[in-house]
């Protein structure tokens, strides 16, 4: 096998680790909350998510030793495409046609924006240039991070948000590592320990942001914009510090000024897909809050009304508070006073008419045998 053809197959690898330890950060993005959303240390599938990881990034180190970076680099940008087909047949996560439209456009414009890119003569960052590298990269992330908190209630914008900052903090660690890489050929000092630190802050940074990325917005929009932002920064970096260009001359710029608009169109059917996904799930939970039946404290509102209004229609009698006449034949010595005899009025008892019988006081009548 040529050494073209076996950077070629690593490339592939590569990108299919990527694309499975996305799948796997997503699904465990779906599981976790609060603080865990970030580094789910206790979740065995996390570290399998770290070692997927680890693993294509090492591919990727050794297809860049056999192979050209204008083939391999556009190779990477294959992760999205793979992972589609993996999320659907692994975890039943099935794309749209749009999904599938926006990762398609943004992985050709990616590939044709890398394939653009010329390569330069090896050259490196020197003190204050790495100073304002890894400032100006703090800064860029904390502010996601900020704005992505601002926005929280919008999971598809935050999760766009987080991956953006992600793809810097791996973009910029590619840097670092190329001008560790250029400064090793010279012997290694202790000059580059602060470089291989700022490696180390940046590429923890990203694994941590596209594991919070993932949570509430699927996989096809943050691995979409994580796959892109990634290498176009380190492009960028390339273009304005190490002295690279765009082939071609100014055909070449145009080209790539297209294919960035082509990957960025991508992007946004992407975010449109899942926000339109988002706004489809709110409107069924509304509309299943408006089926459910009214509060019980309602249906009791209702029948205390209706009690009411039966006791209104009811026609109670008057009250008595006249003395009881007793008639005259009961006259004679052994007649009841009239006076010792309780008048019990008139009056409602549990809804109904009550009409109490007189009663005598049985000290005061006697009984003949």
């Amino acid at each position: 096998m040529s050494a073209l053809a076996l950077s070629v197959l690593l490339s592939f690898v590569s990108a299919v680790a990527y694309a499975g330890g996305a799948i796997v950060q997503e699904q465990v993005a779906l599981s976790s909350s609060g603080a865990r959303q970030y580094a789910p240390l206790r979740r065995p599938a996390w570290w399998a998510a770290v070692a997927l990881n680890g693993l294509g990034a090492l591919l990727h180190v050794v297809a860049l030793a056999y192979g050209p970076l204008s083939l391999v680099q556009p190779l990477g940008a294959l992760t999205i495409v793979f992972a589609l087909p993996m999320a659907a047949l692994f975890v039943g996560r099935k794309a749209g046609a749009t999904a599938w439209r926006g990762a398609l456009m943004a992985t050709v414009g990616l590939a044709g924006l890398l394939a653009l890119v010329g390569t330069s003569g090896a050259q490196s960052l020197d003190g204050p240039q790495r100073v304002a590298a890894a400032v100006g990269t703090a800064a860029a992330v904390v502010s996601l991070m900020v704005a992505a908190r601002a926005v929280h209630r919008h999971p598809a914008v935050r999760s766009i948000l987080l991956a953006t900052a992600s793809g810097v903090a791996f973009g910029m660690s590619s840097v670092f590592t190329k001008t560790v890489a250029v400064d090793w050929t010279g012997g290694v000092s202790a000059g580059d320990l602060p470089s291989l630190a700022v490696i180390g802050v940046l590429a923890t940074a990203g694994m941590l942001l596209s594991q919070a990325s993932y949570r509430g917005a699927g996989l096809a929009a943050p691995l979409a914009t994580l796959t892109v932002v990634n290498p176009v920064v380190a492009a960028a970096v390339g273009i304005t510090m190490f002295g690279e260009t765009f082939r071609y001359g100014t055909t070449g710029t145009a080209l790539a000024l297209s294919c960035g608009v082509v990957a960025a169109g991508g992007l946004i059917l992407l975010t449109t897909e899942r926000l339109a996904r988002e706004g489809a799930a709110k409107a069924v939970r509304v509309e299943a809050a408006a089926s459910v039946p009214a509060p019980v404290a309602a249906g009791r509102k209702a029948e205390d009304a209706a009690a009411e209004l039966l006791l209104a229609e009811l026609t109670l009698p008057e009250v008595v508070t006249s003395p009881a006449a007793v008639p005259a034949a009961a006259a004679g010595p052994d007649a009841v006073d009239p006076v010792a005899v309780p008048v019990m009025p008139y009056a409602p008892f549990y809804g109904g008419p009550y009409v109490p019988l007189p009663a005598a006081d049985r000290h005061l009548a006697r009984i003949r045998s």
